[in-house]
Parts: C-alpha cells; sequence; structure tokens
C-alpha cells in the first residue's frame, strides 16, 4: 500500500476513530468503521486494475478517483465487500460530464445523488427493491448510499460551506441508494430502455428527495394515477420549472405498474401522458421567473399556451420500485444535470 494512506491511529476504539475524523473534519457525522490496511485490501479484492489507477476527477477540488480512495470510503461507511463494484461505478459515473458534479456541489439547491441498482447484483448483493426501498434497515442500501456520499466529501470537497453551498441541505445527502424491482416491472429492466446492456447496472440521478402520490380512491383507472403524478410535477417551486433539459424519475410501485401495463401502456406513453398533463400556462412561469431556461421552440409560444415541465417527454424517466401500496414517488432533478446509466464494473 503507498505510505500515504497510512495513518497510525493512537486510539483504535470506535471512539477514538470519530474524534479523530471530527477533528480533522472528515466524515458525515456519523460513527465510522476503521479503515485498515486488511478491510480495504478485502474490499480491493472485488475490483480489477490497479487500485492507484487514476479513474475520474470529482469536482470542486479535483479529487482524485482511485480504486483505493473509494474503498476507503466504502470500509468507512461499513460496505460488505460484495457492494464494492456498485459504490465504484457510482462513484466513475458520478465524474461523468453529463452529471454536471461541479453544479451540483455549487448550488444552494439541496440536490443529492440518488444510486439506482439494477440487475443481478440487487438479488446476489442482497439490496432492497421493495418495502421502504428509500427507508432503512438495509446494509446494502445504506452504506452504498452512504459510501458515495463519504466519496462527495473526502475526494470531491463537497463539504458544507466550502464544497456543498446548499441552503438547508437534505436527509438524502447522508445516504441515497434503492434497488429497482425489476421482478415486478412489466416493462423489464430500467437500464435496457435506454440501451445499456449489462447484467448489473448502476444509474447516478442528481435530485431532489421523492416526492410521494398516491391514489386510495383510483379503483384502479390509469388516468387518475397520472393525473395525480402530473399534478406533483407541475410545480413553479420545483428546479426543475425553469429549465427544459430538467429530469423527472417517476419510480412506479409495483400496484400503480400493473394498473398501468393491464392498461397496455408503455414506458413511452406514461412519459407522453405526464408531459402533456403536467403543464402550467406560459404566462406562470414568465412572471415568476427572470430567466427561463428553455428550448427555443418554448420560448416561442403564447402567454396562455399550456407549459409543459420539461423540455421532451424522454426527460420523464421511469422504473418501478417499492412494495405493496398504491403509491409511487416522483424525484425531480436539480435541473442542469443528466442521469448517468453505467454497467457495474470495477
Amino acid at each position: 500500500m503507498n505510505g500515504d494512506w497510512l495513518l497510525d491511529l493512537a486510539d483504535e476504539s470506535p471512539e477514538g476513530m470519530y474524534k479523530l475524523f471530527e477533528e480533522r473534519g472528515w466524515g458525515d457525522g456519523l460513527p465510522l468503521v476503521p479503515p485498515t490496511e486488511q478491510r480495504v485490501e478485502a474490499m480491493l479484492m472485488h475490483a480489477a486494475g490497479d487500485p492507484d489507477e487514476v479513474l475520474a476527477v470529482l469536482h470542486p477540488r479535483s479529487g482524485a478517483v482511485t480504486r483505493r480512495a473509494v474503498a476507503v470510503n466504502a470500509v468507512l461507511a461499513g460496505c460488505p465487500a460484495e457492494v464494492f463494484p456498485v459504490v465504484l461505478s457510482a462513484v466513475r459515473a458520478l465524474a461523468r460530464p453529463e452529471v454536471n458534479l461541479r453544479g451540483v456541489n455549487a448550488t444552494t439547491h439541496p440536490v443529492a445523488p440518488l444510486v439506482i441498482v439494477h440487475g443481478e447484483i440487487v438479488r446476489t448483493a442482497g439490496f432492497n427493491a421493495g418495502t421502504g426501498a428509500f427507508g432503512p434497515g438495509n446494509r446494502a442500501n445504506a452504506t452504498v448510499g452512504r459510501a458515495v456520499r463519504l466519496a462527495m466529501l473526502h475526494i470531491a470537497g463537497a463539504r458544507p460551506g466550502s464544497g456543498d453551498a446548499a441552503t438547508h441541505g437534505s436527509p438524502a445527502k447522508y445516504a441515497y441508494c434503492v434497488a429497482e424491482n425489476a421482478d415486478e416491472s412489466p416493462w423489464g429492466p430500467y437500464p435496457a430502455s435506454i440501451g445499456v446492456d449489462a447484467a448489473s447496472a448502476v444509474t447516478v440521478f442528481c435530485g431532489e428527495p421523492p416526492h410521494n402520490m398516491h391514489d386510495t380512491e383510483a379503483a384502479g383507472d390509469p388516468r387518475l394515477i397520472l393525473d395525480k403524478q402530473a399534478s406533483v410535477m407541475a410545480t413553479l417551486g420545483s428546479n426543475n420549472a425553469p429549465i427544459s433539459q430538467g429530469e423527472f424519475f417517476l419510480g412506479v410501485g409495483p400496484e400503480h405498474a400493473r394498473t398501468f401495463a393491464d392498461a397496455g401502456l408503455e414506458r413511452s406513453d406514461i412519459a407522453s401522458y405526464l408531459y402533456e398533463r403536467a403543464r402550467i400556462p406560459a404566462r406562470e412561469f414568465r412572471r415568476h421567473f427572470e430567466e427561463l431556461a428553455w428550448a427555443p421552440w418554448m420560448k416561442l409560444c403564447a402567454d396562455d399556451h399550456p407549459m409543459p415541465m420539461t423540455g421532451h417527454p424522454d426527460n420523464i424517466r421511469v422504473f418501478v420500485v417499492g412494495g405493496p401500496g398504491k403509491h409511487s414517488v416522483i424525484i425531480p432533478s436539480w435541473g442542469m444535470t443528466r442521469s448517468a446509466t453505467v454497467p457495474v464494473a470495477g
């Protein structure tokens, strides 16, 4: 191991580790697992390639992503070794230009990178894609989300104030990871729908915490479900509102997914319906925003024209997640960012 990574601990107890990190301005404020050489090497057994090869750079501090650096953060977060390829793939995806990590960390918006895990590794590594998938109680979900955040803190330098300008922050900035419930999806796995052919994949999407919607009165009518979803999307307070490139991720609950499928709806049908129904008159956008980052065609519309919340139906991304219950979640993006879906690799 490169000697630069070694640090002698006078007190190897959890309390000593906690105190050391607190004094140095490291960590997320929660207790940490000491990243001993043995633990880091065990993590690296699940990655191929030179541990110290620079794979990417994370902004704002232009921190170098190496397998070893990510492994240290995975250990700190308490990750089981088998999830390490997911953590590494997610961190590498954050560096892709379309994600715009520099902007994500510079904004006052409470945006956080959501990690969505797909494919075989959901089962083999024990991720929760069902009941309570966004919540606590699952080690894989919790530690992967936390490891990605620790990498943001330690590699990207996204500490509140100095590297992360979010006005209020968000609980999603501690850990934000969920698995796609492909077993309950009538449309197959999400990655295949956007041309990513891999046994396991990971999506990184920089957005808000999930916004719940329910339709207990809908009696299985897909129009009523979709209209409620559209109402959640159509809000002037969303950072997406003045930005036509903004994406929305729609996490469809299995019961809603079955209702849509029974009506013959595909992902594209759902996206098209929401694109048409989640609208606000153009005059309201113009009244509320001095600057509108709209596509050129949108700028030509009359004041009374109902304007969509995003510039194209393809910006509405649909995946299945969660357990029983007539609920789905809508996750708006920060706006000036695009999701990235990549195969899981070491």
